[in-house]
């Protein structure tokens, strides 16, 4: 039990404070172990796609096993000092991995640009948070790409960390944040990360199979509840969810996308090559700048949702089995 009221505390801490600015995070860590072994690790291997198949797979080893092994570490030592030193340190470890309201936050920073019809701030804001050329994109696609960034994201910054948080607590919390770090710093098809970075996106698209799912059904569950329509976002979850040719990302931004009654996707460039993507959702109405503070809100009512939900379950079980 008290692994799901470290969940639910660090929930809420983030919910309230969000990421300090001027604080060291964990993820940076995690970044700088990914860019060290990244050098070296390539330096090390042949380059060949064979050889930097298996540099890839060392990196993810690299990372993840100690981003798991310092914060149980932490934790054991904590817990031999006194068992509420280490609940307060879990709590914190949570508050740290839960992502909702700096996301939350990002997108607002992209809605008031737009609002203020300075679009090429909006740019420079949009492309903090997604991985797509935004230098051309006029507003409706940085509208599209925010809504589908935040969509995404409610799965990979808050109902995949809570699911790995419940089964594992904060140390595999933060396996799950290196798995997904690891992602989107090399998980590339492009020339540079075409076979070093294969093993991490892989691994992303395993962790995230179920989570991911989770999040769209959610997205589903809590569109009325937020204000949206719930039978569009059954019907574009179910009939785009596996548009994309990732297996995760279309599962929330269908949903996403059908609760606003608005068209998401479609062609995009990275690293100044086009990619052709289908569209998700049905064009009922034209998308604008509000559809980012609705995505939002659907996130946090989802997110809420679900942490209630998972926590109370996590509960029950450990109250069955004597946890």
């Amino acid at each position: 039990m008290t692994t799901a009221a470290a969940v639910f505390f660090g929930f809420l801490l983030d919910c309230v404070l969000g990421d300090p600015e001027r604080l060291w995070h964990p993820i940076m860590g995690i970044g700088t172990m990914i860019s060290f072994w990244k050098k070296h690790l390539r330096a090390w291997f042949p380059d060949s796609a064979r050889g930097q198949l298996w540099a890839g797979a060392v990196l993810w080893i690299a990372v993840v096993i100690p981003s798991w092994l310092i914060p149980a570490a932490i934790l054991y030592a904590a817990g031999l000092l006194h068992p509420a030193l280490a609940f307060a340190i879990e709590v914190l470890f949570c508050w740290q991995i839960f992502a909702a309201k700096s996301l939350k936050q990002a997108a607002l920073r992209v809605y008031r640009a737009l609002r203020k019809g300075d679009l090429q701030e909006a740019r420079k804001y949009v492309s903090w948070i997604v991985g797509r050329d935004t230098a051309q994109l006029d507003a409706v696609q940085v509208t599209k790409a925010t809504v589908e960034t935040v969509a995404e994201n409610t799965s990979d910054g808050v109902i995949a960390p809570l699911v790995f948080l419940l089964l594992g607590g904060a140390p595999l919390g933060f396996a799950y944040k290196a798995v997904n770090t690891l992602d989107s710093m090399v998980g590339y098809k492009n020339e540079e990360f075409l076979y070093f970075g294969r093993f991490s996106a892989k691994m992303d698209d395993v962790w995230n199979f179920i989570p991911a799912r989770l999040s769209g059904l959610l997205f589903v569950l809590c569109a009325k509840p937020a204000g949206l329509d719930a039978k569009g976002a059954w019907k574009c979850f179910r009939r785009d969810r596996l548009q994309h040719a990732s297996p995760n990302s279309a599962q929330t931004e269908s949903a996403c996308a059908g609760a606003l009654g608005v068209q998401l996707a479609g062609n995009a460039y990275y690293f100044g090559k086009l990619y052709e993507k289908p569209t998700l959702g049905d064009a009922k109405r034209p998308i604008e700048p509000k559809d980012i503070v609705r995505t939002n809100h659907l996130m946090y009512v989802s997110s809420a949702a679900a942490v209630c939900a998972l926590c109370a379950v996590r509960c029950v079980i450990g109250w069955r089995l004597g946890w």
